[in-house]
């Protein structure tokens, strides 16, 4: 994705791609997904010489936790720690805007799961007018030049944008308002900014296409059919992994000469 190309975000871009399998079929891969990212997660913690950053961005209701959840529990949550970003603090706010986000980028061995992330800074700050536009518009260059930063010092870094229609979207709303297990998470702020959808489609529009680079690529996710959702992200971060290629360290031979005295 780059200038040149304009990401997937109309409402139809938001379906589940046709060619995926269904039902039984579409369980299976994303089981045999699951158990492959649960192998490679525990050869990057014994490595211990990389670390794998997940950006996961959506609009309210889009399916961030949803995604977290059936994705990553598939680890050890030994090796994975997963950092949310709401509104910044006081203490924040007196920082530049990366700051509290390089003090939670995964150290060697770990999986870093962002749940929003700097990506707030020009999408939310911009859209509700929180920050000038002389300001929030050379964060693009910004957040480029810390993602490289991140990948040349040995931290690999995935970003997913799940995607979700306008209609889908207050489905959801309408379903969490219904059920008493799911009303605490709507909030009359959410009616706020999906009467801001175009204006955040823009913006999504331009993060998109200025922050995915080779070293820490965007990637469009149809999220209106969650399992689907749910494999296309675990197969991406299992390709991901793979190209990381993590190896389990060999013990050197004085430890292995003791192990042959037990």
């Amino acid at each position: 994705m780059d200038e040149k190309h304009r990401p997937p975000l109309a409402d139809e871009d938001a379906e589940r791609p046709s060619e995926l399998p269904r039902g039984a079929a579409l369980v299976r891969r994303t089981a045999a997904a699951l158990a492959r990212l649960s192998e490679l997660q525990e050869r990057l913690y014994a490595d211990a010489g990389q670390a794998l950053l997940v950006v996961v961005q959506a609009r309210d209701a889009g399916g961030k936790d949803g995604t977290i959840r059936t994705v990553f529990g598939a680890c050890s949550p030994v090796g994975v720690h997963v950092a949310n970003f709401g509104a910044p603090s006081a203490l924040e706010l007196r920082h530049d805007f990366l700051w509290r986000v390089h003090a939670a980028v995964p150290p060697r061995r770990m999986i870093g799961v962002f749940n929003r992330s700097h990506y707030e800074a020009v999408l939310v700050e911009r859209v509700r007018g929180l920050t000038p536009e002389a300001v929030w518009s050379r964060r693009y260059v910004q957040i480029n030049d810390f993602e490289q930063l991140l990948a040349e010092s040995g931290t690999t870094v995935l970003k997913f944008f799940l995607h979700v229609s306008r209609e889908e979207q207050r489905r959801r709303f309408r379903k969490r308002l219904a059920r008493v297990d799911e009303q605490w998470k709507f909030k009359a702020g959410d009616l706020d900014d999906r009467a801001l959808w175009d204006e955040y489609t823009r913006a999504y529009d331009d993060a998109l296409r200025r922050c995915s680079t080779a070293h820490a690529p965007w990637y469009v996710v149809p999220a209106n059919h969650k399992p689907t959702r749910d494999l296309l992200v675990a197969e991406v971060v299992v390709a991901t992994l793979e190209r990381m290629d993590p190896r389990y360290p060999t013990a050197d031979e004085a430890t292995l000469k003791l192990g042959k005295s037990l």
